[in-house]
């Protein structure tokens, strides 16, 4: 396994496994059979309503020999309605009561989208809707800058809860404004992207600012089949000049995407609930691309993004939510 290495001298394995979308009944097996698997790196969220899961399978792993804790890098994310100085502790707190552990290697920023609060004791977690039961349900915003929620953030490590704060689906003009007055500079800038939405600018400046970058969904359309979000038809492991590639380089569609990420010097988190997939996702350190090749892979890009609130927040939480535009 390759890491990255962060701005505060700690190490990011460059493989992780992602925990978006896996049920609940089937999150402790799969924890641990991501760690025999070979995964150190597990990325979580409040929003994924499975980190009491993963926290079972933490322990399991733990207490069976698979693994010490210190060798496990464990990330979680503040959910848009605990922006509020005043909620960020509380929120993080739950999220390592739920995941059995007294630290976090990594918090961060969900979304740039600061939402009305809800009580941890009411409903958690609480979703995007407001109030579900309304009978026109909606997200409701709250006046909170970035800037306050980041010094509750930057509070997490002092006080040793959290070793690595960082951001998730910011772009280059917020964490501009962000580097501007951040006592502790953002450790991760974690987005979606894949061969379909290369995002080189955004990952060239979060190098030059030391900002290590983690692409989730870097397959692309195969995360948002199920959600009809996108076709099968869309992967881009359809693509002749992956399919061709693979060929010359004696690996699958996948390993060459996968590799075509981290080659970029980003960290990637595939998610797969298929055992065989989850030892060839992490079978790409054994080979890499031509200069070439990379290049053929990044002119797939169609700026096509799957995962964006401009789009999913309208048609599934009755507001509009853009924030890329």
């Amino acid at each position: 396994m390759d890491h990255l290495s962060l701005n505060n001298g700690l190490s990011l394995p460059q493989v992780g496994f992602g925990f978006w979308k896996v049920s609940e009944d089937r999150t402790a097996q799969m924890t641990q059979e991501a760690i025999r698997a070979g995964y150190r790196h597990l990325d979580c969220a409040c929003d994924y309503g499975n980190e009491k899961y993963v926290g079972e399978g933490i322990a399991a792993a733990i207490q069976s020999g698979l693994c010490k804790r210190e060798h496990l890098w464990v990330t979680s994310k503040l959910w848009n309605t605990y922006h509020a100085p005043e909620h960020v502790a509380p929120a993080v707190k739950k999220t390592l009561t739920d995941l059995g552990l007294d630290e976090l290697d990594l918090y961060l920023i969900h979304f740039p989208i600061a939402q009305a609060y809800v009580p941890i004791e009411e409903r958690y977690p609480p979703g995007w809707f407001f109030d579900p039961a309304a009978g026109n349900p909606q997200m409701k915003f709250a006046a909170i800058p970035i800037s306050e929620t980041w010094q509750a953030m930057e509070e997490l490590v002092d006080s040793g809860l959290v070793k690595t704060i960082g951001i998730s689906n910011f772009g280059t003009s917020l964490i501009r404004d962000l580097l501007n007055s951040a006592r502790i500079r953002p450790g991760v800038l974690q987005i979606e992207s894949h061969p379909y939405l290369t995002q080189e600018k955004l990952i060239q400046y979060c190098h030059q600012e030391q900002i290590a970058v983690t692409a989730f969904s870097p397959l692309g359309a195969l995360s948002y089949v199920s959600l009809d979000m996108a076709r099968p038809s869309d992967s881009v492991l359809e693509q002749p000049v992956v399919k061709s590639i693979a060929s010359e380089v004696g690996k699958t569609p996948a390993q060459v995407v996968l590799r075509w990420g981290v080659q970029r010097k980003t960290a990637i988190i595939p998610k797969t609930e298929n055992p065989n997939r989850l030892r060839e996702n992490l079978a790409i350190f054994d080979f890499s691309l031509t200069q070439d090749q990379m290049a053929q892979i990044s002119a797939l890009n169609q700026n096509r993004r799957f995962n964006d609130p401009g789009d999913f927040c309208q048609s599934a939480f009755n507001t509009f939510c853009p924030i890329y535009e």
